[in-house]
């Protein structure tokens, strides 16, 4: 199947219909998927909507090579976590998908990437090589082909002059960072910001005492003097990312979508407004796998927008917005 047709959904209606049109190809493709869809006796005669589709665990990718595609490998993103842990590898045979994910979604609540001066400040990241967030940063940089645009990795006295430089230039601006290190920033100098907005990605990676989200975000407003502080919420298992302009409610880009499922049966999936877990469907996953139940706790608004409200309490600490609402 064309991978890139996913990228001109815009019904509800297609996304169904696309769906399980990828199901049926992953279920067919895809040995892990096909093993626990057999597991659960689901197979596509079965399967008439979303709801009816299995979700993998997302620890699979821990264990498992997770693939839906005979091609080469191009690159394998690992997920951060402690030293001694187990980490999730997600196997990429098309990188250009996940180009065009991350580039699509940017600009669905954005606008195009090459309108924004975009610096990161992601040291524990950049620390790894493997980072699927390093790379689509990366990536974004190179789009919005400003001469400041770049990584920030411990320099705060070089990021404030720039981004005070950008301020007074009324530049748009992208301040895209993890959480600990923008506190380090607004530790440093105290910031009143009117042409930039600021992006955290996760949490504390063990730097920090864990804040509640909103005690973050309160202490970010008033250090960079904005009245919202954006958030992005993605992981190494998924090449789509959601987002959030404050108040921690994510958006999808019309090729993704979160459901909700009931923590103590996996296989029912819950009415808006309740709170359960987190199953993520990502089309982009089309060479891996779309269908993944993930350890976050959220609930799905009224609206369509989900809100992220933590993680199962066994779960363990992995970094990527993992705080607690």
């Amino acid at each position: 199947m064309d991978p890139f047709s996913i990228f001109n959904i815009s019904s509800d209606a297609a996304f169904e219909e696309k769906a399980l049109e990828v199901f049926k190809f992953q279920f067919e493709n895809n040995k892990i998927y096909r093993s626990f869809c057999d597991l659960l006796f689901k197979h596509p005669s079965d399967v008439h909507s979303i709801t009816d589709i299995p979700f993998i665990p997302v620890e699979f990718f821990k264990n498992h090579k997770v693939l839906s595609s005979s091609k080469n490998i191009q690159q394998t993103f690992v997920s951060s976590g402690t030293t001694n842990s187990i980490h999730s590898q997600h196997h990429i045979t098309d990188l250009k998908v996940f180009e065009k994910s991350f580039t699509k979604g940017f600009e669905k609540f954005y606008g195009a990437v090459k309108d924004y001066t975009i610096l990161a400040l992601l040291p524990s990241y950049l620390e790894r090589k493997d980072s699927s967030l390093v790379y689509m940063v990366q990536d974004m940089i190179t789009q919005s082909n400003k001469p400041d645009s770049g990584f920030y990795l411990d320099d705060l006295k070089g990021l404030k002059a720039t981004l005070l430089k950008l301020e007074n230039k009324e530049q748009k601006t992208l301040l895209l960072g993890v959480s600990y290190a923008l506190l380090d920033l607004i530790e440093f100098h105290q910031f009143e910001l009117k042409h930039s907005f600021v992006m955290e990605t996760g949490g504390m990676k063990g730097r920090r005492k864990e804040l509640i989200k909103s005690e973050l975000h309160a202490l970010l407003k008033k250090g960079f003097g904005v009245k919202s502080i954006h958030s992005e919420y993605g992981m190494t298992e998924l090449l789509s990312q959601a987002y959030s302009k404050g108040d921690g409610v994510f958006s999808t880009p019309p090729w993704m979508r979160v459901l909700i499922r009931d923590t103590e049966d996996a296989l029912t999936i819950l009415p808006k407004e309740k709170t359960g877990g987190i199953n993520v469907i990502d089309l982009a996953n089309v060479h891996s796998c779309a269908f993944i139940a993930t350890q976050d706790l959220g609930k799905i608004r009224k609206n369509g927008q989900f809100e992220l409200l933590g993680r199962f309490d066994q779960s363990e600490i992995r970094g990527c917005n993992l705080m607690l609402l």
